[in-house]
């Protein structure tokens, strides 16, 4: 299924894309990375013009390179670190955030989506759809995934349990498992148990992480 689009500029008439657009790639694998900028390089109307593994040095790459377009994989990116790309808004004003995320995941579904990016795309899209997709960005066009964008707003409710709360609400205060499983009178296994099922559903990597996704969608 093809990812909707919307015309960017106020006339409804998309505008001109460069004569060649400017890309800057963030993905952590770097198989794929170096793969996929050998596919966008082969296109005529684009040059890779940086790749980094992570979105931390971007505040700093971004501006000298001066990319149209930042292709960014937010699977794993935490949500300071999904926040951090809006300030390319004000940093580039020129260039758009094309995320990349798997259909599975929808906690960076729905960041990306919060967040007003200028286009959500499945993963599994072929190289040849997505550099479509990066030209119409790169127009002013915003690209949602139809089927990304239903997972995210299927995913909207609050998806931890009373008692996976009352943990993470512990959790938040700074207790260790021990003080946790004490407090609320759960075996130190019942604890890990539910942090690693909280952990699982917020798509974080710790429960720091959780904590502050769960806040963020107030969850708590």
């Amino acid at each position: 299924m093809p990812a909707r689009t919307q015309a960017g500029t106020a006339g409804g008439e998309p505008a001109q894309p460069p004569a060649v657009i400017r890309v800057l790639l963030v993905e952590p694998m770097s198989l794929l990375r170096t793969a996929l900028a050998t596919v966008l390089s082969a296109e005529a109307d684009m040059e890779v013009v940086a790749q980094l593994a992570t979105v931390d040095d971007l505040a700093m790459v971004a501006p000298a390179k001066r990319p149209n377009v930042a292709v960014v994989d937010i699977d794993r990116l935490t949500a300071e670190q999904a926040g951090a790309l809006i300030t390319l808004d004000s940093a580039l004003p020129g260039c758009a955030v094309l995320a990349l995320a798997r259909r599975d995941a929808s906690g960076p579904s729905r960041r990306a989506l919060s967040f007003g990016m200028a286009a959500l795309v499945d993963k599994d899209t072929a190289p040849h759809q997505l550099a479509q997709y990066i030209r119409r960005v790169a127009r002013g066009e915003r690209v949602v995934d139809p089927r990304l964008a239903a997972a995210a707003m299927s995913a909207s409710r609050n998806p931890l349990t009373p008692r996976e709360r009352d943990v993470l609400r512990a959790a938040a205060a700074g207790l260790p498992s021990p003080e946790i499983a004490a407090s609320l009178r759960l075996s130190a296994g019942t604890v890990r148990n539910y942090l690693s099922a909280i952990i699982r559903k917020t798509g974080a990597r710790n429960r720091l992480e959780a904590v502050r996704f769960a806040e963020k969608a107030g969850w708590l």
